[in-house]
């Protein structure tokens, strides 16, 4: 059985097919998040540490932690800022980290500072990446996630990201990396420009599993961009990601709708021995009663009567 090992200075965690599923949080992040990414600059990390304690809370399993706070020379300004997060993360809490940049210098030297055995995130099937990135994945030995594009960008073809994954388990292995240290990210397609992108992502999952025999992640909520309500969408990729057979995925752990959909996909999947975890978590839930009125049905209500009233009028 694969077993991919993490760890923090005192805690290790294994990802695995008959493992619960792997929560990586994704809060701790400025991309697309401007005042996170200003408050970094300035060097001010409260929103970071806020991040980090909140998705733990929540139940993150490990958290991702970028610095890419800008573009302009990120092979200068970004390492020691991944670092500082990084350490500053590392001292909050314990739990594994999994070190993001597309910079490998930064990679470098996040590696060097954190403790016990992070992700890296993340490598994918380009030449220039595979050369620079293997081999600090094996002189680290480290994880790391394998994201199925390559030089030609990411294909459409579901077969196509299938073959680049392959191609990456087979050069980390020439640089004697096993496979249970590949994470395999598929790449979610958006369904609302995709219409075909969540049999897409269950096909390859099947794939990765059975023949590459490799753990797999993903961006989760890329699945709903541009949609309403996403994370009703993503509460119900999640079971079926898993029923597939991924088995981590960066998220947002603070979302209870989402946080709910893995509690109960590892009860359905055998994860959670005799439901102990989701006992233990819901044990003392209480559903809102049978005919309570929610603040969304009275404003709709009372909208009703509002146009109701204007309506009579206008006949009147």
């Amino acid at each position: 059985m694969t077993r991919t090992i993490v760890a923090s200075a005192t805690r290790e965690v294994v990802i695995g097919f008959d493992q619960p599923f792997c929560v990586i949080g994704e809060r701790i992040n400025p991309t697309g998040r401007k005042k996170l990414a200003a408050e970094m600059n300035e060097g001010n990390f409260e929103t970071v540490k806020a991040d980090a304690l909140a998705q733990v809370a929540a139940g993150a399993t490990m958290l991702d932690v970028n610095a890419g706070v800008t573009a302009v020379n990120p092979n200068e300004t970004e390492p020691p800022l991944l670092v500082k997060t990084l350490e500053i993360v590392q001292e909050l809490v314990d739990v594994p980290l999994s070190i993001d940049s597309s910079v490998t210098a930064a990679i470098e030297a996040g590696l060097r500072v954190a403790k016990g055995r992070p992700l890296v995130n993340s490598v994918t099937g380009e030449e220039e990446k595979l050369e620079a990135i293997l081999p600090l994945i094996k002189k680290y030995n480290v994880p790391v996630v394998a994201i199925s594009n390559d030089e030609t960008g990411i294909s459409e073809d579901p077969d196509v990201r299938f073959e680049v994954a392959k191609k990456i388990v087979q050069r980390a292995a020439d640089f004697g990396i096993p496979a249970h240290d590949i994470v395999v990210d598929p790449l979610v397609m958006p369904i609302g420009a995709m219409g075909t992108a969540g049999k897409q992502v269950f096909a390859l999952l099947r794939r990765l599993r059975e023949e590459l025999k490799v753990n797999t992640t993903c961006g989760l909520s890329n699945i709903s961009f541009g949609l309403p309500h996403r994370h009703g969408i993503n509460a119900g990729f999640i079971p079926m990601v898993i029923g597939a057979g991924m088995t981590s995925a960066i998220m947002n752990p603070c979302r209870p709708q989402e946080m709910e959909a893995v509690h109960a996909a590892n009860v359905l999947n055998g994860t959670d021995p005799n439901c102990q975890e989701w006992i233990m978590k819901y044990r003392d839930h209480q559903p809102a009663a049978a005919g309570a009125t929610t603040p969304t049905d009275a404003a709709a209500s009372a909208g009703g009567r509002r146009r109701g009233g204007r309506a009579a009028r206008r006949s009147a």
